[in-house]
């Protein structure tokens, strides 16, 4: 089955990344695949701290995750997956693509502000050269009608 990867973040834009990836599994029988990356420098500090900061980010990503995943099993009838790694967003990104054959597409929500799209849709889009798969980029300022008549 082909799998629609998404990155799960705080990003307003991720919103409409989730939903395309969502409507586009429910309407070509695929699935998705949501990863969250949890930065390195959240835990530089002592293993005790670090451990439970750890633990901490990955409860916040699990609820986050859930609003989604109950949207999707609700008004998609698709249920998504949840991958957290930890490191550096792109190269985890990166290897999980590689990792993951059934991974056919990845989603990305633009950003709409004056900094540009954001910082990964600007380093993997600088990437997407090499990529095994193709990048589809979501404008974050989408209206969900319109989501809904291209998907």
């Amino acid at each position: 089955m082909r799998k629609f990867l998404v990155v799960l973040d705080d990003s307003r834009e991720c919103l409409n990344a989730m939903r395309f990836a969502a409507m586009r599994a429910a309407h070509t029988g695929g699935g998705v695949a949501i990863i969250a990356v949890i930065p390195p420098e959240e835990f530089q500090h002592w293993i005790g701290v670090g451990d439970i900061m750890r633990q901490e980010a990955r409860e916040r990503i699990e609820v986050h995750f859930e609003v989604f995943a109950k949207w999707m099993r609700d008004r998609q009838n698709v249920d998504p997956e949840l991958i957290i790694r930890e490191g550096e967003a792109v190269p985890e990104i990166l290897k999980l693509i590689r990792e993951d054959p059934e991974i056919g597409v990845l989603v990305l929500g633009a950003g709409t502000g004056k900094q540009g799209p954001g910082p990964l849709v600007t380093q993997l889009t600088r990437s997407s050269g090499t990529l095994p798969i193709p990048i589809t980029i979501v404008p974050g300022d989408l209206s969900k009608e319109r989501l809904e008549s291209i998907t």
